[in-house]
């Protein structure tokens, strides 16, 4: 393959990756104001209002899944991104001398089904937190006491070493690669889906804050994204993890103490 079409290949992913990390951030936004306007998400301090309970329909909960899948692809995409440009050079390299290759497309939906996986799971814990009034709205957050407990759980989960291990791979893939590399779609599939369940591991207690903040307070979404990114990214993201454990910890035993 020549050096030219490479170059043209790797344009085509990072505008694939932009174009649909685009398309889910402007959905979400557009939600996000939505539900702003209609008053149904809110800042930390709506986890004093009385709960809305109203009963779900069907439609409700494939609209909130949706809502979720596409929100998790928002705030994942992004830091997977230096990940799939890793992996598509390995393919790029393999198919240049003739060695069976794995499409890169097929890594990033196997990413994503991981993700979406945890939207189901995310949509049945929103659908079971706002039939118990626990949430203040179907996308509004739980209540001071409980969400600072949550926070002291996710501060502690950040100084764990499930934490740490899921962390360590999802900052430096290439060894999981070049080591457990699988040829075809159905290979390239299952190696991203290796993946997300690492990068899942790493930051399933930062998207559960979701339910402390506002299932749909875009701010906090787009910190969160931020963080989530950093922590993958930095060279000193593992303190910054550390870090940010110390925060939450305080921060919950505040809520807890103010609730009291």
């Amino acid at each position: 393959m020549q050096p030219g079409v490479t170059q043209r290949h790797r344009a085509l992913v990072i505008g694939a990756l932009v174009a649909l990390a685009g398309l889910a951030w402007a959905y979400t936004i557009h939600l996000g104001l939505g539900m702003s306007s209609d008053g149904m998400s809110g800042g930390m301090t709506g986890g004093m209002a009385m709960p809305m309970v109203m009963a779900w329909s069907a439609t409700d909960f494939v609209f909130m899944f949706i809502m979720w899948a596409v929100m998790m692809f928002a705030m994942m995409l992004p830091s997977v991104t230096p990940t799939v440009l890793i992996f598509e050079r390995v393919r790029a390299r393999r198919e240049q001398t003739g060695r069976p290759f794995a499409p890169t497309l097929a890594f990033v939906a196997g990413y994503l089904l991981i993700w979406i996986g945890f939207s189901l799971v995310a949509t049945l814990a929103n659908w079971w937190l706002h039939r118990n009034g626990v949430l203040t709205s179907m996308m509004g957050q739980v209540g001071p006491m409980l969400g600072g407990v949550l926070l002291i759980l996710a501060g502690i989960f950040q100084w764990t070493r499930l934490k740490d291990a899921c962390l360590d791979h999802c900052r430096s893939p290439l060894g999981f690669l070049t080591t457990y590399w699988r040829d075809g779609i159905g290979g390239a599939a299952r190696m991203g889906m290796h993946h997300g369940i690492f990068c899942l591991g790493c930051c399933w207690m930062l998207m559960a804050l979701l339910f402390v903040l506002g299932v749909m307070n875009l701010p906090w979404v787009a910190v969160l994204t931020v963080v989530v990114l950093a922590e993958k990214t930095l060279p000193f993201g593992r303190y910054l993890s550390r870090a940010l454990g110390v925060g939450l910890i305080v921060w919950g035993a505040w809520l807890c103490a103010i609730s009291i």
